[in-house]
Formats: structure tokens, C-alpha cells, sequence
């Protein structure tokens, strides 16, 4: 699988904002049976996604099911080395998800609470992020 990147930007260019507080939305796992929820406000790159995606995808060895809850929609551009203070912005360089505390960002169905457990250890190196494995919560 290809690295996440949206078809179409807004704008090319975005400032970088704030990502602070706690998540509200995406905040319980909703299709799968455990989830791997972030423990702190951060950037995620789309190759740190990959990456995760990967580790979890190789360690249950292609059983269960896995789904990707963020998306890296924020382009964050970049300056190349050995360039003077000003002149404008840079151009964009790679695709981020701002992730909040309490956001899910992974979640799997169809595995034992071990593979679950083990297959989100390993995909938390990956990330930038403290994460928690979480289980679905039964109504």
C-alpha cells in the first residue's frame, strides 16, 4: 500500500495551528474490537502511519482486520537547507495527522487480546506519540 496523501488540498500552503486539548471525536473504537488510542497531542507524519500499519499488518501475519482512523490531511512545508531568512514561504514537503489525547488511531478485530496487544506494542515504537491499547467498550 501506497503512503496516505489526500487527492486535493484546500491550500497548498497551511500555518501550523495549534493542537492542543483532548479529542472529542474518534475518541472510542467504533469497528474494531481493541484500538491503539494516542496519550498525547502530536504530529503524525503519513510514513509514521505507514510504518505502524506495516509492524501490525507483518506481527498477526495478514489475519484480522485492521482499520486506519486518522488521515494526514495538514501538508507542512519546509525550507531547504543553506537558504536565507525570508523569501517567502517553503514548499510543502509531507502530509501530517494532528492527533489529540484520545484520539484512536488504529484498531483491529478478529485477534486474540495477545496479538492485539503485541501487534499495537510494536506499531507504538513507530509512532511519535505514548500510545494505550484500549478494548471495546460492550453496550
Amino acid at each position: 500500500m501506497a503512503i496516505l496523501k489526500p487527492k486535493k488540498y484546500p491550500h497548498r500552503k497551511v500555518r501550523k495551528g495549534k493542537n492542543n486539548g483532548v479529542a472529542t471525536r474518534c475518541n472510542t473504537v467504533a469497528f474494531g474490537d481493541w484500538g491503539l488510542m494516542s496519550l498525547d497531542n502530536e504530529r503524525v507524519t503519513a510514513r509514521q502511519i505507514e510504518a505502524a500499519r506495516q509492524s501490525i499488518t507483518r506481527y498477526v501475519k495478514r489475519g484480522g482486520k485492521i482499520w486506519i482512523r486518522i488521515f494526514p490531511h495538514t501538508p507542512v512545508s519546509k525550507k531547504p537547507l543553506d537558504v536565507k531568512m525570508g523569501s517567502g514561504k517553503g514548499e510543502p514537503q509531507y502530509d501530517v495527522a494532528k492527533v489529540k489525547a484520545g484520539t484512536v488511531m488504529f484498531e483491529i478485530a478478529d485477534v486474540t487480546e495477545e496479538q492485539a496487544r503485541e501487534a499495537f506494542r510494536l506499531a507504538g515504537h513507530k509512532l511519535p506519540v505514548r500510545t494505550k491499547v484500549i478494548k471495546r467498550e460492550e453496550f
